[in-house]
């Protein structure tokens, strides 16, 4: 098992009116021990946190060390915020999953981009998906002591020979007896399934989601419900194996197999269970299922359902504050990914329907990666950059923050959004949602 050395639980922000900034807490401030106990993670902070007293030290940001006592109510929060999540390391994937997208960047970009984490703690805290394989039996028995439920897993294939295949990891095949573990302590999980044509398609696929189903049971659902993804696929694959493009035809058999499934399922377990990335559907051409079908959006963090309830909140939003004019002309350009251009067209035709306001949707693939259709997260500075240059951008360029990392300005190619506007010439408005969209539009 492999670990990245990450900085102790260093504080990063001082929640406002909170027991931390009363107590006189700053950021830089890094906790030791809670109660004699060494937390490695948020998870053991968030649990050692819980009781009424505490003894806390901590080193300041000086490199003084502090023993502090505080007396609170049971479960009542300090209002401190952390660096990392996981103090102690990162667990990193021990797979070599040939469509592993980490695997698929170019060499010489930032370190974080190359990070593979496999790590339950982050998967409990913030969905990421693991697989199970790099586990030790402590770390299950934790899991089960801790009740850290639902875990979200990537399972592929459930014939073993199969998820070995794609995992390049013995310990792949397992996974049925694994899931029988989650079911037998009664902990839940959500799965998905990276559909590669050829490998783990057609009737593989079939029998995976039915082994999975068979895990949902009315009375306490151990798989809670499984996502159905494309893989994506870069030109950057150098010493990986070849793996087939998902094509139209082949998105359209997938939807209609999957359908099919469906129906069963929500015959005999009362839920679809089995979803299809809203991918499927922009890769074969065919319209968004209506978002009465996505129940309760279980699987959102896959792409499934995101860009029906995408369309939803820009309705919402856009009948409570689109005006029926602006006062002076504004010209924007709304940058997004080509896969979601038919989708939008109707947001298009709402936000140019504002007397003086003109909003044109600029969909692009990307040359970067290679793609002939690509969604909206995985554009680079460079794809806007060659695609933008030389044209008239008006007063500037809508861009969806989902193409940054997070709390940052730097794109996957490591071009900066400050280094985009001059290189453009033209202003460029981050916005985060449907709110800050309409607004840039109208203010």
């Amino acid at each position: 098992m492999s670990k990245i050395a990450i900085k102790p639980a260093k504080i990063n922000k001082i929640i406002p009116d909170s027991i931390a900034e009363e107590m006189g807490f700053e950021v830089g401030d890094s906790i030791l021990s809670i109660n004699g106990m060494k937390p490695r993670d948020l998870i053991d902070y968030q649990f050692l946190c819980a009781e009424e007293y505490l003894e806390l030290e901590v080193l300041d940001i000086q490199g003084n060390l502090h023993q502090v006592e505080i007396e609170k109510d049971e479960d009542e929060d300090l209002g401190l915020e952390f660096e990392n999540a996981l103090f102690d390391g990162l667990l990193q994937c021990n797979n070599h999953c040939p469509f592993c997208f980490i695997d698929q960047q170019p060499p010489g970009k930032r370190d974080s981009l190359y990070f593979k984490d496999d790590d339950y703690r982050l998967s409990f805290l913030y969905g990421s998906y693991l697989t199970l394989t790099n586990l030790t039996q402590k770390e299950w028995e934790r899991i089960a002591q801790m009740r850290l439920s639902p875990l979200f897993i990537s399972v592929h294939a459930t014939e073993p020979e199969i998820r070995i295949k794609l995992l390049k990891n013995n310990r792949a095949g397992q996974i049925l007896e694994q899931l029988k573990w989650f079911q037998n302590n009664r902990l839940q999980i959500h799965a998905q399934v990276v559909v590669c044509p050829g490998i783990n398609d057609n009737l593989s696929l079939e029998k995976t989601l039915l082994d999975l189903a068979s895990f949902h049971k009315i009375d306490f659902p151990t798989v809670i419900s499984a996502a159905v993804v494309p893989v994506g696929l870069t030109h950057f694959r150098d010493n990986l194996d070849e793996l087939i493009p998902v094509t139209k035809d082949k998105a359209k058999e997938v939807i209609k197999q999957v359908q099919k499934l469906q129906k069963q399922f929500k015959s005999k377990l009362g839920t679809t269970f089995a979803w299809l990335a809203d991918e499927w559907f922009l890769i074969a051409g065919e319209d968004l299922p209506q978002p009465d079908h996505y129940e309760d959006y279980p699987q959102i963090g896959n792409g499934v359902g995101s860009i029906r309830q995408f369309m939803q909140d820009f309705q919402q939003k856009a009948n409570q504050l689109l005006p029926v004019s602006i006062n002076k002309k504004k010209q924007l350009k709304w940058v997004v990914g080509n896969a979601v251009e038919k989708a939008f067209i109707p947001l298009i035709n709402q936000l140019n329907q504002v007397d003086n306001l003109t909003v044109d949707l600029w969909a692009l693939k990307s040359d970067y990666w290679g793609q002939e259709m690509t969604v909206t997260g995985l554009l680079t500075g460079q794809d806007i950059l060659k695609s933008l240059e030389n044209q008239d951008l008006g007063d500037g360029i809508l861009l969806p923050s989902l193409m940054l990392k997070y709390d940052d300005t730097c794109f996957l190619d490591d071009l900066r959004v400050e280094d985009l506007e001059k290189q453009l010439n033209t202003k460029i408005f981050i916005v985060t949602d449907m709110e800050s969209l309409i607004n840039t539009c109208i203010n």
